[in-house]
């Protein structure tokens, strides 16, 4: 069994599609995306569905979908990322419905991995919240998680390519996003192989989300 987990939530055209296919949904909690009415329809779906949810908050920056690194301190990122949480789990517990963890989105996923200075307050955030973090394995996130005694959940990527540090191929270059689900396949047997992985992304916004997935699993099905 692998984990299969989608970023929703982000006004997408998808989700509901997408949420038969996965079994995780990190959901856009007010900064990069998402509204509080979006993030009750995306818990509802998720509780449909039988999902697990987590918290996916990103840099305050709609122009840019959270894509742009922002030079915040770690008083900032902590309130930033503090704020998404507490909004999508009040929601939850309306819902009668439990967050599980916390994905970081876009820059500030990549920037947490990068620099643990960055991952500090993240993880801070998330430990307030007695939530596990999410992330690429070997970098800041996960060491700041060992440090604060915070449950770590290493992340794979079915459709973005990797570049040979481990870190994922800039969406800016050509080659970043995978479309093939064959290379997909390839990429996340590789992936698991290695036991590098505990779960693996998909993101909503990919150019074919439902039949690149749908093509995904089963190819997977028939390996694993």
């Amino acid at each position: 069994m692998i984990d299969l987990n989608a970023d929703l939530g982000e006004n997408g055209l998808h989700d509901e599609e997408l949420f038969p296919l996965i079994s995780s949904a990190n959901v856009a909690c007010g900064g990069h995306a998402g509204d509080p009415m979006t993030m009750l329809r995306t818990l509802r779906l998720a509780r449909r569905f039988g999902a697990r949810v987590g918290a996916h908050p990103g840099f305050w920056d709609r122009e840019h979908f959270g894509r742009r690194e922002l030079p915040l301190g770690p008083e900032e990122i902590f309130a930033l990322v503090l704020c998404q949480i507490a909004a999508l789990d009040a929601l939850a517990r309306h819902e009668g419905m439990s967050l599980e963890y916390v994905k970081p989105h876009g820059a500030l996923y990549h920037q947490a991995h990068r620099d643990r200075t960055v991952a500090r307050p993240l993880v801070e955030a998330a430990r307030k919240y007695a939530l596990a973090v999410m992330g690429l394995p070997g970098g800041g996130m996960e060491q700041a998680a060992k440090e604060q005694g915070v449950p770590f959940i290493a992340e794979g990527f079915a459709d973005r390519r990797y570049l040979p540090d481990g870190q994922l191929v800039p969406r800016g270059d050509p080659r970043a996003i995978i479309t093939d689900p064959d290379e997909a396949a390839d990429q996340v047997q590789r992936l698991i192989d290695r036991g590098q992985v505990q779960t693996i992304c998909i993101h909503g916004d990919h150019p074919n989300p439902v039949p690149f997935l749908t093509a995904l699993r089963q190819k997977l099905t028939s390996t694993i």
